[in-house]
């Protein structure tokens, strides 16, 4: 079976992905796998047959296996390292607030959308390979998961060109760019929103034949009957809402220069601020 997901992913991305041949040149660091959200039983493996319990914040590294009970959803973040929401907050860059007039100078962090799994009960996932590189020019990431089992809801943000994004099935693989989605392990699909042009499969059939079948947003893909249709407004609207629920924006810690300009309170004799960056006490009197 490994060897029919070798062949099938090779094929695979040569349909779907360009991928740059000097990005292997490049530096490349691991990925973080980082688990945000828990509810009801699941837990994790190392790939040595010992379970654990699984918490939110747990970082989780490549050769990880998640697997949830039968009450258990489990949210993970794939990407970089993030900062996450229990960290304590820092005041360490300056920027000017939304409200400028009003607040002046804030703390300021851009925060960025996330590519975020979400693992429904009974299920089983192997997270094969997650690095980053970065190339100077872009980010490139490399991301290849293995649902044993179950089903998995996933929003994967535009990437770069020379980037992948690998689910390995029972039966076949799956490869995706910019597209929120659903899979189960039989390839079961359906893409509610693409910028990439949704979901590639390549499934062996029971016959033994392979072959590729394209989700395009707005579309499902029946295992059972090999054929393409269009989700219903119902299902629609219950994807809007899971994926909003998903969504996921952590801040990357980005440099920032402080602001160092000199104020002037007094309308008719502006003296110099006591302090650079935080204004300061004029000299005009008890002006307003």
């Amino acid at each position: 079976m490994k060897r029919i997901q070798a062949l099938l992913g090779a094929a695979l991305c040569g349909v779907i992905f360009s991928l740059a041949i000097n990005a292997s040149a490049q530096s490349e660091g691991s990925g973080y796998a980082t688990v945000v959200r828990v509810v009801g039983i699941a837990s994790y493996s190392l790939g040595d047959d010992n379970w654990h319990p699984l918490l939110a914040g747990k970082y989780l590294p490549v050769g990880a296996l998640i697997r949830t009970g039968e009450n258990g959803v489990v949210d993970v973040v794939l990407g970089k390292a993030v900062e996450m929401p229990q960290a304590a907050w820092q005041p360490d860059h300056i920027s000017l607030a939304p409200d400028a007039p009003v607040r002046g100078m804030v703390d300021y962090k851009p925060s960025t959308e996330q590519n975020v799994i979400r693992l429904t009960p009974d299920t089983m996932l192997a997270i094969d390979r997650l690095t980053v590189t970065d190339t100077g020019a872009d980010t490139v990431s490399d991301t290849e998961l293995d649902l044993r089992k179950g089903k998995i809801f996933a929003s994967v943000k535009k990437l770069s060109g020379a980037s992948q994004y690998l689910i390995k099935l029972p039966s076949g693989i799956a490869g995706v760019r910019g597209t929120k989605f659903s899979i189960s392990a039989d390839g079961t699909t359906v893409v509610f929103e693409s910028t990439g042009g949704g979901v590639v499969l390549s499934l062996v059939l029971p016959n033994g034949s392979t072959q590729t079948f394209v989700v395009t947003p707005g579309q499902s893909f029946d295992t059972t009957t090999d054929q393409l249709s269009a989700i219903q407004a119902d299902l629609g609207a219950q994807l809007e809402d899971l994926f909003k629920a998903i969504q996921t924006v952590y801040l990357e810690i980005v440099n920032f220069s402080y602001d160092y300009t000199q104020c002037y309170v007094s309308p008719t004799h502006g003296a110099h601020g006591g302090h650079h960056g935080h204004g300061g006490g004029g000299q005009g009197g008890n002006q307003d």
